[in-house]
Formats: structure tokens, C-alpha cells, sequence
């Protein structure tokens, strides 16, 4: 392998590579468990060769330190491919299900069969594990894919064409960079099935172009995920918890807890854990600190900066600083955030925190509509009546109890939004089943025939009523 990265390219025209995509999954060529399993193995086996350029990569594009990028990005993918290799055998199995007595004689199937050929458009946040994790759900499904990572972190991006055009056939994965030029040509193309993973914005863009065409749809989009922190929770653990959740990459996760939900009773306390929290994790100037991840550009930088001068937002209580030159907000920390704030109408998408106050547990719902359904929401409570009020009252995508983004991290719960932040879900067996469409089969006898059905039975109607009723 070539120490120098440079990305595979292929000169033909984008229609010809689709094309090319769709020709190879006809010939049935990727439909054996063997191949798919095969493609898994290469694909495992060169993550493992070029972790060093991604590690660097990751890096160089949103600062993230090896164990961050470790832990949130490669080692997630390869516990994905582990369970595929594991499992899909069992997931493409037809299975058997029961057959009504007025089908007499028959049996009945369902049929997992890939979709065809997809197209997997990455974001740039976290732009190896949800580029590739949908990408080993398309190939245990049998699929064929074109990738579109992310033009906004364009060092990942290199090293993924590098290591994709490595590693597969251009007739059974391809990769295109650029920009939004490239996804709006993408977006016209006859694919089967789009996977998109980016904001609620570029979400309703992907699916009025899949509408033209009736091209089904998987969108894992956003939102402002609720986290709250109810009077008898452990705030010492919470206060971690919630750090945790809420810097990995400097906040720049779909699910982190973009708002605290506190009861007065314990906001204080909670205010001030999380700043000692703080403080252990990244030092007292976490600006200054190297393993302290940094704003993906200019342009996020300066919105979220924009927050902080906003009139509604009350005041900064802990926190504040910023270094431009590095893209750095340090971790910070919001009292008195009026509802009308920008920084309560939009997903925050970085470092901040702002903290609302609640009493009754109805200022909770309150809260929480006023925006669109959350992807994630998240509850620190030792009740487990609270727990399940909060639960069965608010719709949202997934989410933890006493515990932040972590389910995000497991291969055998469904990930995925509701409403405006998003369509479907994935990750495991629920990953194959995004790529899958499952046909219904009825195998009837040829043994005996069921007279009754024809319209010359005369006790036809009968014995149908008595059967369907």
C-alpha cells in the first residue's frame, strides 16, 4: 500500500457509472452470502490497513483525538462488520410464517431481497462511521452503492476514495467527491434507494428529488434532542454523562444533548458539577487543549458564536471563550434562555448548553414542543415512574435513561429519527433491513384445489363468511 494518499478516478460520465452499478447487481453477482461475506472481510481488512490515515485524517478535519476517532468512528464500524459477518446468514434466510386456513393446502414465506443499487450520501461529523456504517448494511443486503462523503471534511474524504477504490470493483462501489454540484447530478440519477445522512435542510431536499421518481427513501437527519435531569437524579453521575455526550467532537453530534430540561432544585448544582466535570475532562482552558476537538469551518464557527450575542440568551454562567484562529468555543454553559432564542429554534450543533428551568412536569412538554420531533432524548432520574412518563409521552428517534448518545453505539438497537428528524432507522440487522425489501410469497399445492373460491361453488359464499369473519 502507497504511503501517498490519492484518490482512484474514473473518467466516465456519472450516468456511466450508475449504470455500470446497476448492470453488475443485475447479473446477480452480489446476491451469494458468500460474496457479501467476502466484500465484509476486504472491507474490515482495510480499515485496519489505513487506520493510520484516517486516524490522521480525522484529525486533520475536526481535530479529533485517537481515542475519539477510535472509539466514535472506526472501532463502531468494525463492530458492525463483525455482526454482519456473524449474523448475516440468518438475516438473509426467507423465513416462514403462517398461512390462514382459507389458503388450505398452501405455505407462506418472507423473502429478504436486495433493493439494488444505492446511493449513500455521508455527512461530515462524523464522516467514517456514517459514511461506512450504512455501507456494510448495503453489502450484507446484497446491494450495489455509490458513496458521496462529505466535500466538508475533505481529508477523510481522499483517504476513503483511496481506500474504497483499493479495495472494491468500480461496478460494485463507487466513489464520487465534491461538492453540492456533484449531489444535485446524484440526486437525478435512477438509483433505487437513497441513504442520506446530513441536516433536516438537505433532508427535504433529497426527498422531493426521490419523490420524483418514487425512489424510496432512508433519512437520518437532526434535531434539538432534550436532556433531562430531574430532582432525584445522581447529578455527580449525570454532570459526567452528560459532558460526555455533549463535547464528543466538540458537540458536533446528531444526537448530543443540545438543551438541558432541570428541575430548579438541582439546577445549580448540576451547573457547577458539569463545570468541575469540565475542567477534568480538558483542563481549565479547554481551548488550549490539543485532544479538544475544533468547529468543522469558518462559517459554523461564527453561527455559533452568533448565539452567544443573541438579546434572548440571558447569560453566559460558565464558559464563553473562543479562539477563531483555531475554530475553538470553549465549552459553555447558558442561564436565562428565553424559548425565542436562536439558540432554542435551532440545533445547536456545537459546545453550548443553555439550561432551562422546569418545577411541574408539565413545563417539560411544554418545552420539548415547541420544536419538532427530536432524534434523541435523553433522562436522569432514579424513578422509574418518571422515567416511563417521559418515555411514553414524547415521541422521539432513540435515546438513553441515565446515560447520553450511547445507544448511538450498539449494533442491535434501531437508530433513527421521527418526523422532521428523520425516516427509517439502521445499524445491525435493522441496517439489513433498510437495504432489504421483503417479498411476501404464497407456495400453494398442486395436490388438491379449493373449489369454494371459483364463482360456480354454490356454497362458495358460505363457507368464505365463515372463514374470513
Amino acid at each position: 500500500m502507497n504511503d501517498e494518499i490519492t484518490p482512484a478516478v474514473i473518467a466516465d460520465p456519472l450516468d456511466a457509472k450508475v449504470n455500470r452499478l446497476q448492470s453488475y447487481y443485475r447479473s446477480g453477482a452480489t446476491r451469494s452470502i458468500a460474496f457479501r461475506k467476502g466484500q465484509l472481510h476486504k472491507l474490515r481488512n482495510a480499515i485496519h490497513q489505513y487506520e493510520p490515515q484516517l486516524l490522521a485524517a480525522l484529525k486533520q478535519d475536526l481535530n479529533k483525538s485517537e481515542l475519539e476517532a477510535y472509539s466514535t468512528e472506526i472501532g463502531l464500524v468494525l463492530k458492525e462488520i463483525r455482526v454482519a459477518l456473524s449474523r448475516v446468514r440468518r438475516w438473509a434466510k426467507p423465513k416462514r410464517v403462517r398461512t390462514p386456513l382459507s389458503h388450505f393446502g398452501a405455505s407462506s414465506q418472507i423473502v429478504p431481497e436486495p433493493l439494488g443499487t444505492t446511493l449513500i450520501i455521508g455527512p461530515w461529523n462524523y464522516p467514517i462511521y456514517l459514511m461506512l456504517a450504512p455501507v456494510v448494511a448495503a453489502i450484507a443486503a446484497g446491494n450495489t452503492m455509490m458513496l458521496k462523503p462529505s466535500e466538508m471534511a475533505p481529508a477523510t474524504s481522499r483517504v476513503l476514495a483511496a481506500l474504497i477504490g483499493e479495495v472494491f470493483r468500480p461496478e460494485f462501489v463507487a466513489l464520487i467527491e465534491g461538492g453540492a454540484d456533484v449531489t444535485t447530478e446524484l440526486l437525478k440519477q435512477p438509483f433505487d434507494h437513497f441513504f442520506f445522512t446530513g441536516s433536516p435542510q438537505v433532508g427535504r431536499i433529497v426527498m422531493e428529488a426521490a419523490a420524483k421518481k418514487l425512489i424510496p427513501v432512508t433519512l437520518e437527519l437532526g434535531g434539538k434532542s432534550p436532556c433531562i435531569v430531574h430532582k432525584d437524579a445522581n447529578i455527580e453521575l449525570a454532570a459526567r454523562r452528560i459532558v460526555f455526550g455533549k463535547l464528543t467532537n466538540a458537540g458536533q453530534t446528531c444526537v448530543a444533548p443540545d438543551y438541558l430540561i432541570v428541575h430548579k432544585a438541582v439546577k445549580q448544582q448540576l451547573l457547577s458539577k458539569m463545570a468541575s466535570v469540565v475542567e477534568d475532562f480538558y483542563g481549565k482552558e479547554p481551548i488550549l487543549n490539543p485532544a479538544y476537538g475544533k468547529i468543522v469551518n469558518e462559517r459554523h464557527f461564527h453561527r455559533l458564536v452568533s448565539y452567544l450575542h443573541d438579546d434572548n440568551v440571558g447569560h453566559v454562567a460558565y464558559g464563553g471563550q473562543i479562539d477563531e484562529a483555531a475554530c475553538k468555543i470553549a465549552p459553555t454553559f447558558l442561564e436565562g434562555v428565553s424559548l425565542q432564542a436562536r439558540v432554542m429554534q435551532e440545533e445547536i450543533f456545537g459546545p453550548i448548553m443553555p439550561f432551562i428551568e422546569y418545577e411541574q412536569t408539565e413545563d417539560i412538554y411544554a418545552t420539548v414542543q415547541a420544536s419538532p420531533k427530536p432524534l434523541a432524548l435523553y433522562v436522569f432520574s432514579g424513578s422509574p415512574e418518571f422515567q416511563q412518563e417521559i418515555i411514553g409521552r414524547i415521541p422521539f428517534g432513540g435515546g438513553c435513561i441515565n446515560d447520553t448518545i450511547m445507544h448511538l453505539a450498539t449494533s442491535y438497537l434501531p437508530f433513527g429519527g421521527i418526523g422532521t428528524s428523520g425516516i427509517g432507522s439502521y445499524h445491525g440487522e435493522h441496517g439489513f433491513k433498510a437495504f432489504s425489501h421483503y417479498k411476501g410469497i404464497l407456495k400453494q399445492s398442486n395436490l388438491f384445489d379449493i373449489p369454494f373460491r371459483y364463482p360456480t361453488s354454490k356454497w362458495g359464499l358460505a363457507i368464505i363468511r365463515k372463514l374470513l369473519r
